[in-house]
């Protein structure tokens, strides 16, 4: 369910403000599933933006877009903001 009051433009200023700090991933993959892991994000674009995970052998996805975040998909957690 899309969340009223948020907009594309206040997450893309909301996640600028994140880059470089460490933040915490979690994932909605769909059917009760969830994968969470600590990253640090590391580079803000027009349409996406990336995270850097701290453990190496993570095999998952490192390039989220903003719309992800507006439908609920993926959720940051930073100690002073939260997405």
């Amino acid at each position: 369910m899309i969340k009223t009051g948020i907009t594309i433009n206040s997450i893309k200023d909301s996640v600028r403000l994140l880059c470089g700090k460490d933040v915490t991933v979690k994932l909605n993959l769909g059917r009760n599933k969830f994968v969470t892991f600590p990253a640090v994000i590391n580079g803000v674009y027009p349409s996406i933006f990336t995270v850097c995970p701290f453990d190496k052998n993570f095999l998952g996805k490192t390039a989220y877009s903003y719309s992800e975040i507006l439908c609920g998909r993926v959720k940051l957690t930073c100690s002073e903001i939260k997405l």
